[in-house]
């Protein structure tokens, strides 16, 4: 996959990115005529979590775009203790003045969602909508900033001794990752993620990277506050907000919390729920979120879309399967999702 290096706010980086359009799962360029939607990915897993939308005929109608953050997948670059929302949206907004792209629809997942908005504050011309999956709420809840310390602890309890990584700690925080996201359920395809994730994570995330990962996994979240009205009324896009209904951090009424602060600056904000999804719900429930993704890009879109194909390919499906994904298999449904 490409790479391409940016100098922003935060220093120098290459960015590990992917694009697809209707005709190609790893392009070199957008087709300009059709709407370009920007995926932004959650804290832990890089821009493979959204192999099920690159895989989407539907949502394959329009120019896809996937890139790694700092501390994530195969992106380079240091992560300063300082890094936060302002500076991963410069991040977002010098990757796209490297690859000269137009203004944007941004799909966000938690992490992902945050930096959306601040993208949406900091950059408004840059952003044609913005559609916040899952997004973290005003200020995070005392019992997950726990929770996200716990899982960073266990972590680095477990590399302790790099000769000897101690197994249960490491355990010990997967598990805490997947219970956030997933609500600790499995599927091939989740557990594909882990071990596409955890390799990239013995390099990102190794002792000397320590400060780094809390920094992106901890403070990054920690470290907020509402923006004030004036800041919000920056933004000139339409927001979807849409919340999974099993997300165990942040139930319904953090989402309905942003859509009221929302409102009360003036945008134009849409709320949505998916039923029986965990917070990383674009993996385990595809079909919902992607049709309202589709539906929303579709409403905004000028230009003139064509037909979806009868199939495409997905640019992680190689990846995916050795790491032990079933890509043809049906095994992803609600149904079989497990305790581990």
């Amino acid at each position: 996959m490409p790479q391409v290096k940016i100098q922003s706010s935060s220093g120098p980086v290459l960015i590990n990115y992917t694009i697809s359009t209707p005709t190609s799962e790893d392009a070199q360029y957008i087709d300009p005529t059709l709407p370009t939607v920007i995926l932004l990915h959650p804290v832990f897993i890089a821009h493979i979590v959204f192999h099920h939308q690159f895989a989407n005929p539907n949502l394959r109608r329009f120019n896809l775009i996937g890139l790694d953050a700092r501390c994530h997948g195969e992106t380079v670059g240091p992560v300063p203790s300082t890094f936060r929302r302002t500076d991963a949206a410069d991040d977002l907004f010098k990757f796209m003045e490297a690859l000269r792209l137009p203004p944007c629809h941004l799909f966000g997942m938690s992490l992902g969602a945050c930096i959306g908005l601040q993208t949406a504050i900091s950059y408004p011309d840059k952003v044609l909508s913005l559609f916040m999956l899952s997004p973290l709420p005003l200020v995070e809840p005392e019992i997950v900033a726990a929770g996200r310390q716990e899982i960073f602890d266990c972590w680095v309890q477990a590399h302790q001794n790099p000769n000897e990584p101690d197994q249960e700690a490491l355990l010990d925080s997967v598990f805490g990752a997947l219970q956030l996201g997933f609500n600790r359920a499995q599927s091939d395809f989740i557990n594909a993620l882990v071990q596409y994730t955890l390799p990239q994570g013995y390099r990102n995330w190794s002792p000397e990277h320590f400060e780094e990962l809390h920094t992106v996994t901890v403070k990054f979240s920690l470290d907020r506050q509402p923006h004030p009205l004036p800041i919000l009324q920056r933004i000139k896009c339409p927001v979807h907000v849409v919340h999974c209904s099993e997300d165990i951090a942040y139930p319904l009424p953090f989402a309905e919390e942003i859509r009221d602060r929302f409102t009360e600056a003036g945008l134009d904000v849409r709320l949505s729920q998916v039923s029986g999804a965990p917070q990383f719900g674009c993996v385990t429930h595809p079909e919902e979120i992607n049709s309202l993704l589709h539906d929303w890009v579709m409403d905004l879109a000028d230009e003139q879309v064509p037909a979806a194909r009868s199939s495409v390919k997905s640019p992680f499906e190689a990846d995916l399967i050795k790491a032990g994904y079933l890509a043809h298999e049906t095994s992803d449904s609600d149904d079989d999702l497990v305790p581990l």
